[in-house]
């Protein structure tokens, strides 16, 4: 296997010469630096780009940990990373997690091993506790409020954004109000589930387990979830559907099950993704390809700073 040995001896140079000729440093002669570029077109030299990352302490890769690459809004966050990262002359290293804990512990050792320079988490299943744990080994961009000095954190006030959705349902007449979300657990389904409380306790409704449909990811979703309403003895009238997908897989199904939207059942939708403009739902917009350019930008920052809200605004349209 060639080495700079190896082209040394070929080219009658010192390593040393090689070296500089590869990293192109001045203060080598014509004469040495032709030699030493003869005998890496004589023997098909190729550096070893670990090495030359080893070297430099950097690999110019970035870990990017997201739950699913075919959900609209990881998608969207990925697009605004990407066009950064390709801006600035650097990889992306995708780590899809479907939210099992050992596929996030694998970017984390990544980070451990210097395979990657530093991580962007979209979203996560592992406790923050454990993210701490690998703060000294890189940077890491946590895409949710998160108030720890160690953290880089950018966030959409998903509290607000939804309380917004609701107060504009209840303006709109409507009382009886149910929601869909993604994880039940996750940090901003807690977040619009403790907006969603207080929002009925303001008009003073008790909650209804019922009204409350998790898991729903998908286009698909949308149809599984017309037939859990259709289903329950009492419907609500309106639905907060945390993904523009499901918002929109929800519209087909109700009317292939002759259900208007919105006289029968008002929808608002969340991403304000393509298809939402496309069929018309009113929706909350969030900007996630800025939030991806500026994930990927505080990557590279030399200090931590103080989280960053990005901004959301609220569309209206014909689904209420």
């Amino acid at each position: 296997m060639t080495n700079i040995r190896v082209l040394a001896k070929v080219a009658k140079v010192s390593v040393s010469t090689v070296s500089r000729v590869l990293n192109n440093y001045p203060y080598v002669t014509q004469k040495k630096r032709e030699a030493v570029l003869q005998a890496i077109r004589q023997l098909n030299y190729y550096p070893n780009i670990n090495a030359v990352h080893l070297s430099k302490g950097k690999t110019m890769v970035v870990g990017i940990l997201l739950p699913f690459i075919n959900h609209s809004y990881y998608s969207t966050l990925l697009e605004g990373i990407a066009e950064e990262a390709t801006s600035l002359g650097y990889k992306l290293m995708i780590i899809q997690t479907y939210y099992q804990e050992e596929r996030e512990l694998e970017a984390l050792e990544m980070l451990k091993h210097k395979q990657i320079d530093s991580l962007i988490v979209t979203s996560r299943g592992l406790s923050l506790n454990k993210y701490e744990e690998y703060l000294s080994y890189g940077k890491m961009v946590m895409c949710e409020k998160v108030n720890h000095g160690g953290f880089e954190s950018i966030y959409i006030d998903q509290y607000e954004a939804f309380s917004e959705a609701y107060r504009f349902l209840v303006k709109k007449g409507h009382k009886d109000i149910g929601y869909c979300t993604g994880r039940e657990k996750g940090s901003s389904s807690l977040l619009r589930r403790k907006a969603f409380a207080n929002e009925l306790n303001s008009i003073g409704k008790p909650i209804r387990e019922d009204w409350i449909f998790p898991n729903s990811f998908f286009l698909k979703d949308g149809n599984l979830l017309i037939e859990k309403l259709l289903e329950l003895k009492v419907m609500p009238s309106a639905l907060i559907v945390t993904n523009d997908m499901v918002a929109a897989g929800t519209i087909l199904e109700s009317k292939r099950r002759g259900i208007n939207i919105p006289t029968d059942l008002a929808i608002i939708g969340f991403n304000n993704d393509p298809i939402a403009e496309a069929m018309d739902i009113t929706t909350i917009s969030l900007p996630l390809r800025k939030m991806g350019r500026e994930a990927f930008k505080n990557t590279l920052s030399e200090i931590c700073t103080s989280p960053i809200e990005m901004p959301f605004s609220f569309i209206e349209r014909n689904t209420v």
